[in-house]
């Protein structure tokens, strides 16, 4: 139980249905939508699309998304990948000749096709029970009459606003500067789409004035993509991944995801004895920090899409794991000859949503970058994500760009899964920290007994490549500790993601709902 004379927020309890997102209005939205006889699937496609009013500079119809879903009724677990392709004509190998040696953040070349509507879509067709209209419909509402600026959102804004181009600025700022705390946000625009997809589906916006708004304005500013490459993007179904850890399953998305970075973190701090460390202390952190790198190290490794993906089975076995694990020196830092990407993507919203009947869904929707590209389109103002910076132009590696390739993504949804039964969908934002993040939520759940809430509260610390981020929660003489080990420690600007959570008390048949205090967020029930 925390210490009620301190700040803090308590679990939120219910028993009916829940929903914990980043913005208070899309919770209440999703748990109004429960209230109506929605399902948590039609919650939860409500809650996203608001996101995109409440949160622009997080996500949006613009970006992808990845969905873990539990049906009510079955323990198993459903995977939808809703992230698109890059366009047909993309080649690494144009780029490379251009001198350039990553992929542009804020250029028509970062874009890949949005998947986030099409998954949408699919998601209510196969397993909503009131239709996409009615999902769609607070979304509507919201982008026409208004949205009050939250304190974080509008903290986000106004450091990011720099990277809104072009008609952008138009769509997304006050007369040319960011929103403030309080102000109203409209994008009648957006509704207009928005009710083009209520009444005509997925063709709305992937076919017709709203893709040749879109595919126009791309190529306007240099970009190669066509009416086909919308026309043809699609979301699939596919099987999730896992691992054990003590115990427990944490089940992730498959590649193009990272989840695999997840699960191999997991299964190398099995050799330490986490348990007996200071939670908050330096030597775990240390220990995770160290795990961390070689855990994205691999990643960046052999992580791509699905199809061209090397050696995924070799990042989950405990083999792998054990033989990392040995490389850690509990006494001293390792330096990585391969460095850990560098680009912090920090710009992602995540829901999880549980109904009556114990369908739950782990939902993930980003554009990346802070305003993703920061382009978007002229006429609906739909804002293009970045996503294509997640791909390499290291020619011949598998994440190598390509069109009609997926990039290696960051956003990935989680669950956790203990005696066969699903216990807690979450998801831990944050770009890259994310799969540090899914661990970290674990094992303080796990191996400190702490309730969600807590778990999410706690502090984070971050590795990347010979640098260590961590948020200010830690005493000074744990960052002392750690500059001796050896760490070179960087205090950031902006804390570590923000988190999620709902845990499914299957004894008491009770929700427990988790919300990060980091962002603006709320979890509510009824």
């Amino acid at each position: 139980m925390r210490d009620f004379h301190l700040p803090g927020r308590s679990a939120v309890f219910a028993t009916n249905g829940m929903c914990a997102t980043s913005h208070p209005l899309a919770a209440r939205t999703a748990v109004r939508i429960l209230e109506d006889g929605g399902n948590a699937v039609d919650a939860a496609i409500a809650a996203a699309a608001l996101l995109g009013i409440c949160e622009p500079q997080m996500t949006g119809i613009g970006g992808d998304c990845f969905v873990l879903l539990k049906p009510a009724g079955s323990e198993d677990i459903i995977a939808l990948n809703g992230s698109g392709h890059a366009p047909k004509a993309l080649r690494a190998a144009q780029m490379r000749a251009r001198g350039l040696s990553e992929v542009p953040l804020g250029g028509p070349e970062a874009v890949t096709i949005p998947g986030a509507v099409d998954a949408f879509c699919r998601l209510s067709a196969d397993w909503g029970k009131i239709g996409l209209a009615a999902s769609l419909a607070p979304a509507i509402h919201y982008a026409q009459e208004g949205v009050p600026v939250a304190p974080r959102t509008a903290f986000d804004w106004s450091i990011h606003q720099a990277r809104l181009q072009g008609e952008a600025r138009k769509f997304y700022l006050h007369n040319g500067k960011a929103p403030t705390v309080g102000q109203l946000y409209r994008h009648p625009r957006q509704a207009e789409v928005l009710r083009k997809i209520a009444r005509q589906g997925r063709s709305a916006f992937y076919e017709g004035e709203v893709a040749q708004d879109m595919v126009a304005s791309l190529n306007a500013v240099g970009g190669c993509h066509t009416l086909d490459d919308f026309a043809q993007c699609v979301s699939n179904y596919t099987d999730p991944i896992s691992g054990t850890y003590k115990g427990t399953e944490l089940v992730e998305h498959p590649p193009n995801g990272q989840g695999a970075t997840a699960i191999l973190l997991a299964n190398i701090l099995t050799h330490f004895d986490i348990a007996t460390m200071d939670p908050f202390g330096a030597q775990r952190t240390h220990i995770e920090a160290e795990a961390t790198k070689l855990a994205y190290d691999a990643r960046d490794r052999f992580l791509a899409d699905a199809d061209y993906t090397a050696r995924l089975d070799h990042m989950v076995a405990p083999e792998t794991a054990t033989a990392l694990a040995a490389l850690i020196d509990p006494k001293s830092v390792m330096s990585i000859s391969r460095q850990v990407t560098g680009r912090v993507h920090k710009d992602t919203v995540y829901l999880t949503v549980v109904d009556k009947d114990r369908m739950a869904v782990s939902l993930i929707y980003s554009i990346f970058n802070a305003f993703g590209s920061g382009l978007c389109s002229s006429e609906y103002g739909v804002l293009f994500h970045n996503r294509a910076t997640g791909f390499t132009l290291e020619q011949g590696h598998p994440n190598e760009a390509a069109g009609g390739k997926r990039p290696m993504h960051t956003i990935i949804p989680g669950m956790l899964r203990k005696d066969g039964k699903v216990t807690t969908p979450f998801g831990v934002m944050g770009g890259a920290y994310q799969a540090n993040g899914h661990v970290r939520f674990l094992t303080n759940m796990v191996d400190f007994d702490l309730n969600p809430q807590s778990a999410i509260d706690a502090p984070r610390a971050f590795a990347q490549g010979n640098a260590l981020s961590i948020e200010r929660g830690y005493g000074d003489n744990v960052v002392q500790e750690l500059v001796a080990l050896g760490h070179k420690v960087t205090v950031p600007n902006a804390p570590i993601g923000g988190a999620q959570a709902i845990h499914i008390d299957n004894r008491n048949g009770v929700l427990l709902g988790a919300s990060d205090p980091r962002k603006d967020g709320a979890a509510i029930g009824y």
